[in-house]
């Protein structure tokens, strides 16, 4: 009875094993979808600005390396670092991964953009008559706790825990006006 215990106890963990691999998440390489900042071994969700925080740029070359709990795991310029899921968590792992790691290199259409398009997008900065694609390059996806849907006419972002400020989209899907406090504004819109 013990010895059909133990056979049947390994089938249960080859069998789980092999569902766990017909399920894994995929690892794939591409390029970061847009300016994010890192503090040497994490890059948040939602992109806080900070002194001690490095800026990677859009269009970075990443290789997607493992997942771990609301994080994707990533390889680039030699490093290894995480980018967290921290408050866009009704989004799939899998679809967040892909919504930052991207097949497309946004640099390439970087330089397609108008001047101050791209002074702004370079700077982490918006600018009125961008348009969302141009917006997520320059300070990244805005958080899906507080912007559940990309096409909301409204998109939230934070540079602090207390320092909000707002993207109001025009009815041509550019930005028609930017809300935010006097110093939140400073860092970041480009007038």
């Amino acid at each position: 009875m013990l010895h059909r215990n133990k056979l049947r106890a390994c089938a249960f963990a080859l069998l789980a094993a092999s569902c766990a691999a017909a399920h894994a998440q995929p690892q794939f390489e591409g390029f970061l979808c847009c300016n994010m900042r890192s503090d040497g071994s994490w890059i948040s969700d939602i992109n806080y600005v900070g002194s001690s925080k490095q800026i990677v740029p859009a269009g970075t070359p990443l290789k997607v390396t493992g997942y771990g709990r609301h994080r994707v795991l990533v390889e680039f310029n030699g490093r290894n670092e995480a980018i967290g899921n921290d408050y866009s968590r009704t989004v799939k792992l899998e679809d967040f991964a892909q919504r930052y790691v991207v097949q497309k290199n946004p640099a390439l259409e970087l330089e397609k953009f108008p001047a101050k398009i791209r002074e702004a997008v370079k700077t982490m900065r918006i600018t009125r008559g961008m348009t969302r694609q141009q917006v997520l390059m320059a300070v990244g996806y805005p958080i899906a706790s507080a912007t559940p849907e990309l096409d909301e006419a409204l998109w939230r972002y934070w540079t602090s825990r207390s320092a909000e400020y707002q993207v109001l989209w025009g009815d041509d899907g550019r930005v028609d006006k930017i809300f935010g406090a006097p110093e939140t504004r400073a860092l970041v819109v480009l007038e």
